[in-house]
């Protein structure tokens, strides 16, 4: 069973998820929080699999949540779903620099939710390609720049910063296999060893290293 912690300040909104999630038959949630405070002391008693996080919430906010869940040991393990009301959430890209896993609109249809938790806690990062492009196209400048050469892409192979510049574009593993004319497992190994590489979490976080870096700029 995928054990899910819900996070939002809306009772109603929490009670829905939780009926969804708790019939769905291999997800069930061990707890709900009505604040970002009580979402980080509830992911250190139950340790859950996923946190559907909510950005704006009294007390302590979703991305201060999330980069404190993110970041404590214990709760290492634990991937963050920002849960949001607008597609293009200012704050949605602070969050996912902070440690989330992905993004979902609070109006998603209750099949993609499910199927979006199974993903993240695979391991899987931003629900899909459509995602990453309009997030980093929209976000990505607002960082303060850096220069393209990094030295976290030191040990990078060519190979690698290729699959890198693509999974950062939105391709999904698929497409880069089509694209590098790579077998779908060389392409699943090569991400692999970025993760391991630039010691990130999931996809989602190669996505931001590749921008951050300045491998991939919105303008490419």
């Amino acid at each position: 069973m995928i054990r899910v912690l819900i996070a939002d300040d809306q009772a109603l909104l929490r009670g829905s998820f939780r009926v969804l999630v708790d019939l769905s038959g291999d997800c069930t949630t061990v707890g709900e929080a009505g604040n970002g405070v009580e979402a980080v002391a509830l992911a250190g008693q139950h340790r859950p699999d996923v946190v559907l996080m909510d950005v704006r919430m009294p007390l302590m906010d979703g991305i201060e949540a999330t980069r404190r869940i993110c970041a404590d040991p214990v709760t290492a393990a634990t991937r963050v779903v920002i849960l949001t009301t607008f597609d293009l959430d200012e704050y949605v890209y602070g969050a996912l620099r902070a440690g989330a896993s992905g993004f979902l609109l609070k109006d998603t249809p209750p099949g993609e939710l499910l199927n979006a938790i199974r993903v993240v806690a695979a391991g899987d990062g931003l629900l899909a390609p459509s995602v990453t492009r309009r997030l980093i196209g929209e976000f990505a400048q607002r960082p303060v720049a850096v220069p393209a050469v990094h030295r976290r892409l030191d040990g990078i192979t060519g190979r690698e910063r290729e699959v890198l510049t693509l999974i950062a574009r939105g391709s999904s593993n698929v497409e880069i296999a089509g694209q590098l004319n790579l077998s779908l497992a060389t392409v699943k190994t090569h991400v692999s060893r970025l993760l391991a590489k630039l010691e990130v979490r999931d996809r989602a976080q190669l996505v931001i290293v590749a921008y951050e870096t300045g491998l991939v700029t919105v303008a490419q």
